[in-house]
């Protein structure tokens, strides 16, 4: 009764008092009838010359009603007969449905909506700082709440329905409740003391969230995703301070991965003066030879970091063969990979154009760009609403008669870029069985597709929401972490004291654990691809490079070791 009563305060004060009224009325309603059939029972059997007494009136009534219809209490006529019917026939809809529906649409219901908003958080707590806003949970979200539980980075996802959140939360997911265009959800987020907010919702929201946001913070970094290119100024001037066009980005990444186009090294990060950059090896006098044998170290400076074999990383060794699929890492610096483009780098003009399945903005990106490096393709489109010119093919992708009309049997690649999984595989293997020498570039929407993708024949497979997520966490921890691939990372450690004094060959960084030591740095002097008598000193700062699973290998054996 205890319980009862201080759940019913509750809802009082959650302001629920028109539910509990309306559930007193019902309730009243109800007495009233009983006491009505009560009364008439009484005349009843006064009729039929019996009496009882108003309590077995009541009792009666209640019997009938409820439908347990004890027996002891009957009428003799059909009058008195007729009378239990009606009785009956009420308590079936006022007992047996009326009253069990009432009671859950106005006192259960909303109790249970009370008890989901109290476990529900709408607010971080006092002190919380560093830690990143999400304002929308999809695809970019799982990603970099993923990577932000492996590197201890504090986030909350902000969402505006109870119910969602409460399913967040039993994923274990950090989660808040609050109204995105609200600036008080903000300030209970403690944003003013944020590292970041990431608006990833759509144009209009987004550019709402950053003037929300302004209104409460001018200096928290804010980066947005911008779905058209007319957005992205409108984004800048609402506050943020990065806007980004991730599907545009991925189909300038997915061109640039077309093999045998062109030789010179493309940068794709940067930590400080140290560049990293890809370049294919097809059509190199590279080709057929070992690192060891190919002295790109001693010819161009350049080092050999890693090599992708069809969407595999390799961490090399002196005896690693190059071949023509092999795709180089490189570290080095802005003069080293001119030294690199000036010895192997050359453009080469295919006859045949490359095939780009998906003509979205994804696919739209990955022509544009393959067009400003003078490159033919066709793209093919099942929908004739989305106009092109004529490299624009229409029709189903998986019509052998579409593909061959777009000329597969001699494009030299293939890129597939629909936003859907399972379609990406289905085509992946129908390429790969028309051409088996094909190079199929394909994108991932889901991260966990990505090894279905490259099991089905997929040379090199991107994922939307890692390169999102990478590009996110790289301006999150500049020059601290530079994330380059899925579960491929360069990270800086300070050197700990038990190496000082030893040479890079003695301490067996790579041997023990993966990682590969690309540049030392420390005050006054920067040694970029240090060779291994290079002698460590105090004040020495390692940039490494390795798998997620090398540089939890290497914090874990040099415990000592301090990540900046």
């Amino acid at each position: 009764m205890k319980l009862i009563f201080s759940e019913l305060i509750n809802l009082i004060t959650k302001k629920q008092e028109r539910n509990i009224w309306l559930l007193i009325k019902f309730f009243f309603s109800l007495i009233i009838l009983v006491t009505v059939y009560s009364i008439l029972f009484h005349f009843l059997m006064v009729f039929e010359n019996r009496e009882f007494s108003w309590i077995t009136g009541f009792y009666w009534t209640l019997t009938v009603m409820s439908t347990l219809g004890f027996g002891d209490i009957t009428f003799s006529t059909d009058l008195g007969r007729i009378f239990s019917i009606v009785v009956l026939m009420s308590g079936i809809v006022f007992l047996l449905t009326m009253l069990p529906f009432t009671f859950i649409q106005f006192f259960y219901l909303p109790w249970v909506e009370t008890q989901a908003k109290a476990r529900a958080p709408r607010r971080l707590p006092e002190g919380t700082k560093n830690h990143v806003i999400l304002t929308n949970y999809d695809s970019i979200a799982i990603n970099l709440a993923e990577q932000f539980r492996k590197y201890n980075n504090e986030y909350v996802v902000v969402v505006e329905d109870v119910n969602k959140a409460l399913d967040l939360q039993d994923l274990d997911i950090k989660v808040a409740v609050g109204d995105l265009g609200n600036p008080k959800t903000y300030q209970q987020l403690q944003v003013e003391a944020a590292a970041l907010v990431v608006a990833n919702v759509d144009d209009m929201m987004n550019t709402n969230i950053a003037f929300t946001v302004r209104e409460i913070s001018q200096k928290v970094p804010i980066v947005a995703n911008a779905d058209i290119n007319d957005s992205v100024d409108i984004l800048e001037l609402s506050g943020c301070t990065y806007v980004f066009q991730f599907t545009k980005m991925l189909g300038q990444s997915l061109a640039r991965r077309v093999l045998g186009t062109t030789t010179k090294a493309n940068v794709i990060g940067k930590i400080e003066s140290l560049l990293i950059a890809e370049a294919t090896a097809m059509r190199t006098s590279l080709v057929g030879k070992t690192l060891q044998q190919s002295k790109l170290r001693e010819t161009v400076g350049v080092n050999v970091v890693g090599v992708w074999e069809r969407g595999l990383f390799i961490m090399p060794t002196a005896q690693t063969l190059i071949n023509p699929a092999t795709v180089l890492l490189l570290a080095g610096t802005a003069e080293q990979f001119s030294e690199y483009d000036e010895k192997f780098g050359r453009d080469k003009k295919h006859q045949a154009p490359v095939l780009i399945l998906g003509g979205g903005r994804v696919g739209q990106a990955a022509g544009l760009a393959l067009q400003e490096r003078n490159i033919d393709y066709r793209i093919i489109e099942k929908k004739r609403s989305v106009k092109g010119d004529e490299r624009y093919v229409y029709g189903s992708a998986a019509d052998i008669n579409t593909l061959m009309k777009a000329g597969i049997k001699n494009a030299p690649s293939v890129i597939i870029t629909t936003h859907d999984d399972p379609t990406n595989i289905y085509l992946t293997i129908y390429c790969r069985r028309l051409c088996p020498d094909m190079q199929i570039i394909s994108r991932a929407s889901i991260d966990r597709n990505i090894s279905k993708l490259h099991t089905a024949g997929a040379d090199l497979v991107m994922s939307y929401a890692s390169m999102a997520a990478n590009t996110i966490i790289n301006l999150l921890k500049p020059g601290e972490l530079l994330m380059i691939a899925e579960g491929l990372n360069i990270f800086t450690v300070v050197v700990p004291a038990s190496f000082v004094g030893k040479s890079l060959a003695e301490s067996q960084i790579r041997t023990q654990t993966g990682c590969n030591v690309i540049a030392i740095y420390d005050q006054e002097i920067k040694s970029i691809n240090p060779g291994p008598s290079f002698r460590f000193s105090e004040n020495n700062e390692l940039i490494l490079i390795g798998s997620m699973e090398a540089e939890n290998q290497f914090f874990k054996l040099y415990s000592e070791m301090k990540k900046i």
